[in-house]
């Protein structure tokens, strides 16, 4: 039986003028929220196709050091809207649908800028997969998560690709295999997000967050990024010869030359990126 929180039968309530995605920048960072609140933020074809856009122009954006993408409403993303899909019976529809999904996760790891998932409320299957898709993620108390496709019969196999990538085996199979949901702090214990905090405090853990990464280098988080989901696929020799040529062009760069100037100088680094 479907969970009515998470029925996407319902029209989506949002005004025809209001955008299905906000961007908000403020001081180098760029906060997109997706906005269906009336459907739980579900990914329709248009909410894919703007967040893809988005994506596409903050990738070469030097202005922006990081991305934080939050949902309006009491959900943060329930998946892909079912009433589109609906109407979406045939072939061709259905591999544009979720080839779109997995290029717009894919292009969040390939981002140069780190990002951050903001979580409160449900994140279902393919919202599920957008927090794992996320370099980093903080929820509130009241988020839950699931690959509930299950439950209606369509196994969650690309949501799976990054949930196995972010939790052990076992917990991923039982997500995946079940459609149960797990609360937030069981989320924070298998690794799928970095901090669980009171809605009310939400907000200044992510301001803490941004904070500290705000404070490194843009062109040497860029690097560590590339690096770490570059890395993570090879034998363990070629990860060590890989990471030793990256290793070597970060040491021989400016960043690293002003962070070694004021190290001997006793001071905080001014960063030349």
């Amino acid at each position: 039986m479907m969970d009515a929180e998470i029925d996407q039968t319902a029209a989506d309530g949002t005004a025809a003028a209001e955008p299905v995605l906000l961007r908000n920048d403020v001081e180098g960072v760029a906060g997109l929220a997706l906005n269906r609140p009336a459907a739980f933020n579900a990914l329709s074809r248009e909410l894919l196709t703007a967040m893809q856009a988005e994506l596409d122009a903050i990738k070469h954006d030097p202005s922006v050091r990081v991305v934080v993408i939050t949902g309006n409403g009491r959900a943060f993303c329930a998946g892909h809207d079912l009433k589109e899909m609906a109407g979406e019976r045939d072939r061709a529809a259905l591999t544009d649908l979720f080839g779109r999904c997995s290029k717009l996760m894919l292009s969040l790891t390939q981002l140069p800028q780190p990002v951050v998932a903001l979580v409160d409320g449900i994140a279902t299957a393919a919202g599920c997969q957008l927090v794992a898709a996320c370099d980093l993620a903080l929820a509130s108390t009241d988020a839950r998560f699931a690959t509930s496709g299950v439950n209606y019969g369509l196994f969650c196999s690309t949501p799976m690709v990054p949930l196995a990538r972010n939790i052990p085996r076992k917990p991923a199979m039982e997500m995946l295999l079940t459609g149960d949901f797990i609360e937030a702090e069981t989320a924070l214990q298998l690794g799928l997000v970095n901090q669980v905090v009171p809605r009310a405090e939400l907000s200044g853990a992510l301001d803490s967050l941004l904070a500290r990464l705000l404070d490194k280098p843009r062109d040497v988080l860029a690097l560590g990024k590339r690096a770490f989901y570059q890395q993570l696929d090879m034998a363990l020799e070629e990860a060590y010869n890989f990471t030793t040529e990256v290793i070597v062009e970060n040491a021989l760069g400016r960043d690293f030359e002003a962070g070694l100037t004021a190290f001997v100088e006793k001071r905080k680094p001014v960063w030349p990126s």
